[in-house]
């Protein structure tokens, strides 16, 4: 796809990206797509896939109690659970606010460790890196933050958020769809929004304005972007994904050439005219 050669003008030193048909068409590439970058929160939704599995396993359920007092592994896939983003602090109650936290995700990976009896490293890479041939992909810590991916290995995971094969297809459904919807919170880097909808470890875009995909992308789209300069996206009523990684921190350049780049693919994919290669003005270089 033409759209994928924007990455060219992006104000970072290196970048790779892939667009990935639902209908399981050929995937288009661009960039040193088997380079190793850090996804920072783009971990969050392979992580979630794991927890998701281990609810389908039994291991776990949905709706029991799981971090602060009151609170469930729905409320913490969910970022609802009342956890502050960095620290085990409680600043509000289970299911009133939409506070994103990686420490919620944190909780959530211990209480698994315990209920299988493995680490949570261990188990994503048996549910869900090794059964999808993503061998390049590793956690090295946080469960909220620290996994290593290539864009390859992003493309096997995207096709599997289109046309799941190790999670039903309810399981998905419920989870990329609002959950406790309505709820207000912070975006981070794009600010308030209300309401600011999650599903079970994936951000939906509904109407959210500004946002990092594009004007042209679906209310339905899910993800997830990290502050390494990474974002994974699907846009199911388009029926494709796109990825994409860099090795420079997410600023304001990336408010900038995310929602361009987007809306570049969607046009070209749904017949439009090519993306324009234009260059980022110096103002949009953040």
């Amino acid at each position: 796809m033409e759209s994928l050669a924007m990455i060219e003008q992006w104000p970072v030193p290196r970048a790779a990206a892939a667009v990935i048909p639902a209908d399981g068409g050929p995937v288009a590439f661009h960039g040193p797509v088997t380079e190793r970058f850090p996804l920072a929160s783009v971990t969050k939704p392979l992580a979630a896939w794991a927890m998701l599995i281990a609810i389908e396993e039994g291991a776990i359920e949905l709706d029991e109690p799981a971090g602060p007092k009151g609170s469930t592994v729905r409320h913490l896939l969910a970022h609802t659970s009342g956890l502050a983003f960095d620290e085990r602090r409680e600043m509000a109650e289970p299911g009133t606010r939409r506070l994103y936290s990686n420490a919620g995700f944190e909780v959530l990976a211990e209480h698994i460790d315990e209920a299988t009896g493995m680490s949570f490293p261990e188990y994503l890479r048996q549910a869900v890196l090794e059964p999808l041939g993503m061998t390049s992909t590793e956690l090295r810590g946080s469960p909220a933050k620290d996994a290593v991916s290539t864009v390859e290995d992003l493309t096997r995971f995207a096709a599997e958020l289109q046309s799941p094969r190790l999670l039903d297809s309810t399981t998905v459904a419920e989870a990329t769809r609002p959950v406790f919807p309505g709820l207000n919170g912070v975006l981070p880097g794009f600010g308030q929004h209300k309401p600011n909808d999650w599903g079970l470890g994936f951000e939906i875009r509904g109407t959210k304005s500004p946002h990092w995909t594009g004007s042209l992308s679906s209310p339905r789209t899910f993800g997830h972007f990290g502050q390494s300069g990474t974002f994974l996206w699907v846009d199911p009523d388009a029926g494709v994904a796109a990825v994409a990684v860099t090795d420079r921190d997410f600023g304001p350049w990336a408010g900038v050439v995310w929602p361009r780049f987007t809306d570049a693919i969607l046009r070209e994919w749904r017949g439009g005219p090519a993306a324009e290669r234009e260059s980022v003005p110096a103002a949009d270089a953040g």
